[in-house]
């Protein structure tokens, strides 16, 4: 019997961000990006989610290679965490490849991870995959999307990407190959979900830089613009900007120096001599001659942009003087952490301008008419929509019926299912370990379940610390009972409570003494039980309950 073609996500349906897709046939397997998510609000110390890769660990002897349509955190944040337990090659653009190796560096791994450049054009042979890298247009340099090769027939994995007819780097998309592989036959079409929600089509990207331009002009403010760190073709517009009005240009933020110096040094972004200046003149400089790029356009805590907006930078005092421009949008989840910055710049006096209707950020991501163009280019027999939440997923699949694919050819899957192919039949069969790996920065394995719950639980009802000193010999309180509180109460405006709360614990240490219970794992746990059941019928609330017994 003919093997068939077996498709799984281990992130990106039901969900933006995390993107990694494994292909597999026979005893091969290749993966396609290898992408982070943002925590939520209640991963309280969680840094970055990651796929669980289970799957790829228990197969790692079969994977022949990894390749990366682009550098944005979503398809490339994981790699060092994923490369830290598979051993195979990469393969990647030339900027994509750039922002890999730093990632690499940062975690030693740099020299165990053979990293291969590669161009839009080539054809790269993997185990039984033919893959050919196909330039699109997106809001970072050196996007591609991959026409897989495959015994059953030839599948297009998009990739984020947009149709930009007037891009600023890099060539319009190329219809001309997407026409070509539809002529030729597209078993499957595996697009970008994103904006499928949106009518119409994507803005261009040039439309930012001559809305940079209206918000230079006659500007005696300072200005001060936050974009995301990989967009180098933003960042080129700021500072052409810049340099048309004689301002002198900042950087800060360790994301944005790092990008900046990479896409210099790799020819993606150019700089007039004498525009760029250490952060530590620009206070130095007239507000008018000022520019300062920086990181945090999602209201990261961290970020250089949210350290001026609560005056902890050390370098830029925020006020009246100044203009910010937030030239993105926030990632869906991060709208709040974007808006608390927002508010506070206000606060500080500051001229805050993130109006999407000026035109100071245009998505990355096809909108519908360009969605309709990708299906009409390369005419799939089957289609599986992809990099997007649940309803957009849906919103993809009835755009492709309204192109003509049969419902029964559309799959909408989730993450682990396994999606078989054949040269003329497409079905979900079965599912593999998956699921997401919680990473708070200093574990790289993840933090627990039980972990996240126990902070979610502290952070919710606070926590008790129960000290009971007691008498090796025969088990008495040779004390009082010490009780310490964090988040749960005052102790001082709550003496009544803390004394019916010893009451409690005493009553607790004499039924175990009747009991003839000596067994300290044991009295702890009637401590906490009593305790607990009690202060919920008082409180409402479940703290944390800690018994400790001092041994005397």
């Amino acid at each position: 019997m003919a093997q068939k073609l077996k498709i799984m996500a281990l992130g990106g349906l039901d969900e933006i961000g995390k993107n990694l897709y494994v292909y597999e046939y026979g005893r091969d397997i290749l993966v396609i990006d290898c992408g982070m998510g943002f925590p939520d609000e209640d991963m309280y110390g969680i840094d970055v989610v990651i796929p669980d890769i289970t799957y790829l660990v228990q197969n790692k002897q079969r994977i022949r290679g990894i390749v990366l349509t682009h550098g944005h955190e979503d398809h490339i944040g994981a790699m060092p965490y994923v490369m830290s337990r598979l051993d195979c090659p990469v393969y990647a653009t030339r900027l994509t490849a750039g922002l890999v190796r730093l990632k690499l560096e940062e975690h030693g791994l740099a020299e165990k991870v053979k990293l291969i450049t590669c161009s839009a054009g080539d054809r790269i042979k993997i185990g039984v995959f033919e893959c050919e890298l196909i330039h699109v247009n997106h809001s970072i340099a050196d996007c591609v999307a991959v026409a897989v090769k495959t015994p059953v027939g030839t599948v297009i994995h998009t990739g984020d990407f947009k149709i930009d007819l007037t891009p600023i780097e890099g060539g319009v998309f190329d219809f001309h190959r997407f026409a070509e592989l539809g002529k030729e036959g597209v078993l499957a079409l595996l697009s970008d979900s994103t904006n499928v929600e949106r009518p119409g089509y994507s803005e261009s990207e040039r439309h930012v830089g001559e809305s940079m331009e209206r918000l230079f002009r006659g500007c005696d403010k300072r200005i001060i613009v936050t974009t995301f760190a990989s967009n180098v073709h933003r960042i080129q517009q700021i500072i052409n900007c810049a340099a048309h009005y004689k301002r002198k240009v900042g950087i800060t933020g360790r994301s944005m120096e790092n990008v900046i110096k990479l896409a210099m040094e790799e020819g993606y972004l150019t700089v007039p001599k004498d525009v760029l200046v250490d952060m530590n003149r620009i206070n130095s400089l007239p507000p008018s001659k000022a520019v300062i790029i920086t990181t945090g356009s999602q209201g990261e805590s961290m970020s250089a942009l949210y350290r001026m907006a609560f005056s902890e930078h050390r370098q830029v005092k925020i006020g009246a003087g100044d203009r910010v421009i937030i030239s993105a949008s926030a990632i869906p989840g991060n709208e709040r952490t974007v808006t608390k910055v927002i508010d506070e710049l206000f606060w500080k006096g500051a001229e805050v301008i993130y109006d999407r209707s000026i035109d100071i950020h245009v998505s990355g991501h096809a909108c519908q008419q360009e969605q309709k163009t990708m299906l009409a280019l390369t005419k799939p027999r089957f289609f599986i929509p992809v990099h997007g939440e649940h309803r957009m997923l849906c919103r993809h699949a009835e755009l492709a019926q309204e192109m003509g694919i049969a419902p029964s050819n559309i799959v909408i899957a989730g993450v682990g299912d396994v999606v078989e192919l054949s040269a003329k039949r497409i079905q979900k069969n079965g599912a593999v370990p998956s699921g997401r790996v919680l990473v708070d920065g200093t574990n790289d394995a993840g933090v627990e379940n039980i972990v996240l719950r126990d902070r979610q639980h502290l952070a919710q009802d606070g926590m008790l610390v129960v000290v009971m000193t007691m008498s090796t010999q025969d088990g008495t309180m040779i004390s009082e009972p010490e009780i310490i509180t964090r988040g749960f109460v005052y102790v001082k405006d709550n003496a009544q409570l803390m004394e019916e709360m010893r009451r409690v614990v005493y009553e607790s240490i004499e039924s175990c003494e009747r009991a003839r219970i000596t067994d300290w794992a044991e009295i702890k746990g009637r401590v906490k039980t009593n305790l607990s059941g009690y202060l919920y019928k008082i409180t409402r609330r479940s703290p944390m309950i800690l018994p400790v017994i001092m041994e005397v």
